[in-house]
């Protein structure tokens, strides 16, 4: 990956996709202007989701220059630690990437259920579930973290140690 493009006024997403499945580099699209993996950090955003490798977001490279309302990580921890930490002191909030991808794994354990139960769910049926399932995760979070003051990855961390716990206590340990 070295790049991508960047249009003010949005993307025209399908005419993009019919670009790219020529086998034309994105970074030529005729309705947008090439930016290096570097810019694409600081373009002003209010939704940064970065989706693709971990560790993009760092002390180093971009965390002082990140120009956005708040970070959801879609890809596996795509933001170091000390980087966490200078977004927090920004007042960027970050959603961590054990809540934010969550639905993959979801999804693998509605299909496991069902298959236990030899039961087939509808597309319909599945995507209601995990709606639920990702939004009841994501207000307890956010509503643990505003109640402490603490971030969505505290708060998020603390309801996962919670649950683990309690297990054990279930379990006699």
């Amino acid at each position: 990956m070295n790049g991508g493009i960047v249009n003010e006024k949005g993307l025209d997403i399908p005419g993009l996709l019919a670009h790219a499945a020529q086998k034309q580099p994105v970074s030529e699209w005729k309705d947008g202007r090439a930016i290096t993996n570097d810019e694409l950090w600081e373009i002003p955003c209010d939704w940064l989701v970065p989706c693709a490798l971990g560790g993009v977001i760092t002390r180093e490279r971009n965390a002082r220059s990140i120009d956005c309302k708040v970070v959801v990580e879609g890809a596996n921890e795509p933001t170091t630690p000390t980087a966490d930490s200078i977004l927090e002191e920004r007042g960027i909030p970050v959603i961590p990437d054990f809540l934010a991808n969550a639905g993959g794994v979801t999804v693998s354990y509605y299909e496991w259920a069902q298959n236990l139960q030899q039961y087939r769910w509808t597309h319909e049926q599945v995507n209601k579930e995990l709606k639920a399932t990702i939004t009841k995760a994501y207000t307890t979070v956010r509503d643990l973290a505003k109640q402490k003051g603490a971030t969505f990855r505290t708060a998020a961390y603390a309801i996962a140690l919670q649950r683990v716990a309690e297990a054990e206590r279930l379990r006699g340990n």
